[in-house]
């Protein structure tokens, strides 16, 4: 009888011992045919998985060279730590020793990161309860584990693997972590700085040495992706002034003894400051080179700014897309004047061929259907290339809302110079909406507003919207569905079904309610890129139920109304969200249809961002409203309000305006009905929140706010105006835009309900 044995142990050895059975002579096993296979050691594995990886049968002819494959295929298999093949005469027996499988997986000490998601990332690689325990994926997690420490400055964390045998061949598997300090940035210099300030340079920065907010900024924490991020603001602050050869020569992270701490040094050269001398044109630019000198910004005799130097090539190769050359070439070749400081410029401009658009790929869209991006789109297929066509198209499908990213990609078609395809990359974001508004005040106390909207419902680009208020005292509800492509054409069509009750406040000692159910209707017509008209339909039910304390001006207003809206809207500011600069206006005009109460409702608001500098922004708001009766006087019921969020804040929600005494009050009490006129103008300076750097998404206000309504009859003035002024954060947070608002009313009257502290989800100014 002769016996071969393998007693190497682990994986790491199995290639030698595959080697040593290779290597035997061939007369070490003579060739004999199989009679049995037995396995022994097994203790989880199934008999039927050692079976499959032999290469051989009952019945076969058995030989070194398949005892060989068959040791690699069961060490392959990653269940074994020692495989051994022993020859019982004819019968082969096959002896494993099975790896300890992974019993519990547990961490210890770790504050920084959630043990649930550390359990998850040793999952995807193959180290978690069940597995077979492999120690070379034990070192990479540790490994793993300390580099994510380092990722976030806390370069002093310790972690220690300990392995614990068990029962049944198992072990415990458990990281233990010694975080350590964070290691906060002590010191940042810039050595080389002499046209401007070490100061100025360093507040360039995102990283810094700590502030109040930098608990919530983490930017006294070492990042390398922050650090490049910063050298490129440092090199194009210097090469927008002239700083034509500046370079940063090194940069050095230097970390303390005790880990807790480091300093940053960055080494620059800042060279000549350079003037531009002339810029001259060379090249084809297809007859049109006057048109083409218009779109140069450099200018003779200012500072060298590379900013204005890549944008110009982008003017000239957005230009030459303009008519179907999507491959122009276009560079700005410097010829540079060391000994007076002067550098001139030549844009060499080669429009190579004119090209079409074979096809346009949607990718990436995995919820809103490729239609909902392609009729955005302005750019055919089948056409002449149009950069601004498709840039416009691009922009359409950004404002849309729906997508985190909007990219359009130009290739060309292999083997046809003159085609194109244009691939429109999107990332897809969640659509739907929480809004939340909350108010306190000494009528309403705490009053909530909630709202769910999905502006993208089932991937059809349609908008569904319920609101609620739930205040004691005004109570609604507003279901909304818009169809933003009814027709082909882009004509719109929105439904409303409401439902809405007011109440008296509490403190008016009043029981009567109005009830107000309605349905409406309207389109919405495009006109212009950025203009829209809307035509509306509605009719509603206003009733009374009469009670105590019921004002005089409701006597004989309730009816049937069918009001019959036009309106416009003109949007061009550069973001719906967090707006810098550009003006929004809307106009609407509604009308009483009914034959007794006619009457005419206009509505103008604009809106007009002024970019202060990159981070300072300033604001305004104004809108105007006038009603007037037709067959008689303007209806109460559909009078403006003023005061709190919208309006002028520090006044109470909707209380500013004319009176009304109250049927049967003997004491010539009054309550707010508000008025046919409306005058409101809001100013904000808005500026980036301290420590949160460019991030605009955080942002604090400071405002002061003006505005009245007025009777039918009355006359707008200035003297009776209420005013405002106060401070306020706003906050493009994960479930809508966020704004606090703390507002000291500054021109005040008897009477008057203030609500100084007022916040809301989803809303503007």
């Amino acid at each position: 009888m002769k016996k071969i044995k393998n007693g190497w142990r682990g994986l790491t050895l199995s290639a030698l011992a595959v080697s040593l059975l290779s290597a035997l002579p061939a007369w070490a096993v003579d060739p004999f045919t199989l009679r049995d296979i037995r396995v022994e050691g097994l203790q989880r594995v199934e008999p039927g998985t050692v079976f499959a990886s032999l290469p051989f049968r009952i019945g076969d002819l058995y030989n070194d060279d398949k005892g060989s494959t068959a040791i690699r295929s069961l060490f392959g298999l990653g269940l074994f730590s020692d495989v051994r093949l022993q020859i019982n005469g004819d019968v082969l027996v096959v002896i494993v020793e099975e790896r300890p499988s992974v019993a519990d997986v547990s961490f210890s000490g770790i504050r920084e990161f959630d043990a649930e998601v550390l359990k998850k990332a040793l999952r995807d690689i193959g180290l978690t309860e069940g597995r077979p325990f492999d120690k070379a994926l034990a070192d990479r997690a540790e490994q793993e584990l300390k580099r994510q420490y380092i990722n976030r400055s806390m370069y002093a964390a310790e972690v220690t693997t300990t392995v614990t045998p068990g029962e049944r061949n198992q072990v415990n598997l458990n990281f233990s972590v010694v975080e350590g300090d964070v290691a906060k940035i002590r010191d940042i210099r810039v050595v080389g700085s002499q046209a401007f300030p070490e100061s100025t340079l360093r507040g360039l920065f995102d990283l810094d040495t700590g502030g109040w907010l930098s608990w919530y900024t983490k930017s006294d924490r070492y990042s390398r992706e922050k650090l490049n991020a910063d050298l490129e603001k440092l090199r194009s602050y210097y090469l927008t002034r002239g700083y034509l050869e500046f370079r940063i020569d090194s940069t050095q992270v230097a970390i303390d003894p005790e880990k807790d701490g480091m300093s940053i040094t960055i080494n620059i050269t800042e060279g000549n400051r350079y003037v531009v001398s002339a810029v001259a044109l060379e090249g084809e630019y297809l007859g049109k080179d006057e048109e083409f000198k218009r779109l140069v910004t450099l200018q003779a005799g200012e500072a060298y700014n590379a900013e204005e130097v890549a944008n110009t090539v982008k003017a000239f190769t957005d230009y030459f897309g303009a008519f179907g050359y999507a491959f122009a070439q276009v560079d700005a070749v410097p010829e540079i004047d060391r000994v007076n400081n002067q550098v001139s410029f030549v844009l060499r401009a080669q429009p190579q061929r004119r090209v079409y658009v074979r096809r346009i790929n949607v990718e990436g869209n995995n919820r809103s259907r490729d239609e909902v991006i392609r009729r955005e789109f302005r750019q055919l297929e089948s056409a002449w290339y149009d950069s601004d066509r498709i840039r416009l198209s691009r922009d359409r499908v950004d404002r849309l809302g729906f997508f985190t990213e909007v990219g359009i990609d130009t290739q060309p078609v292999p083997g046809t110079p003159d085609q194109v395809d244009l691939v429109v990359t999107v990332a897809e974001k969640p659509t739907g909406n929480l809004s939340i508004g909350a108010g306190y005040s000494q009528a309403d106390k705490l009053s909530f507003l909630a709202g769910i909207q999905q502006e993208n419902v089932f991937g059809s680009g349609n908008y569904l919207g319920l609101n609620l208020n739930t205040s004691k005292f005004n109570r609604q509800f507003v279901l909304t569905t818009t169809n933003p492509y009814f027709t082909p054409e882009g004509i719109s069509r929105t439904f409303d079904v409401y439902y809405k009750t007011t109440r008296p406040y509490t403190e008016q000692g009043g029981d009567y309610r109005i009830v107000t159910p309605g349905v409406a209707v309207r389109f919405g017509v495009p006109f212009t890129e950025r203009d829209t008209v809307f035509f509306g339909l509605g009719a509603e039910r206003i009733r009374i139920d009469e009670g105590n304390q019921l004002p005089v001006a409701y006597r004989d207003q309730d009816g049937t109304y069918f009001p019959a809206t036009i309106g416009w809207t003109r949007d061009g500011r550069d973001s719906a969200l967090v707006p810098n600069e550009g003006r929004l206006q809307r106009f609407n005009t509604e009308f009483g249809l009914s034959s007794d109460k006619r009457y005419v409702k206009l509505n103008y608001q604009v809106q007009q961002y002024i970019p202060l500098t990159r981070q300072y922004t300033l604001a305004f708001n104004g809108e105007l409203g006038v009603g007037r009766g037709i067959n008689g006087d303007f209806p109460v019921l559909k009078n403006f309000y003023g005061g709190g969020l919208g309006s002028v804040r520090g006044f109470d929600q909707g209380t500013l305006g004319p009176r009304s005494e109250v049927i049967g009050s003997t004491t010539g009490e009054t309550v707010n009905v508000g008025g046919a006129k409306n005058f409101v103008l809001n100013t904000e300076f808005i500026a980036p929140f301290p420590g949160a750097g460019n991030d605009r998404t955080l942002r604090m206000f400071a405002f002061v706010d003006v505005g009245n309504v007025y009777g039918e009859r009355e006359k707008v003035t200035f003297s009776d105006m209420r005013a405002s002024a106060g401070v306020g954060l706003s906050w493009v947070s994960p479930i809508g835009p966020l704004r606090f608002a703390y507002a000291t009313p500054i021109r005040k009257f008897a009477g008057d309900r203030i609500q100084k502290f007022q916040f809301q989800i989803g809303t503007s100014f």
